[in-house]
């Protein structure tokens, strides 16, 4: 995945998020969860994409007997 199309999508997140926030009326308490749901998915795709979350998966852990 490019750069460019990371920060394009970056953006566009961010653009739908702001219009979310903005223009729907919702309690403030729906609205944080709503941003930190979304914050916790663009970073995991962030992860993903750089390749840090798909390494993570090859680390192995001995076992202890």
């Amino acid at each position: 995945m490019s750069l460019i199309s990371l920060v394009i999508t970056l953006i566009a997140v961010g653009v739908l998020l702001w219009l979310v926030n903005t223009y729907i009326p919702m309690d403030g308490k729906i609205k944080r969860i709503l941003n930190i749901v979304v914050v916790i998915c663009v970073v995991l795709w962030l992860l993903n994409a750089f390749g840090i979350l798909g390494r993570a998966g090859a680390i192995r852990v001995p076992q202890v007997q």
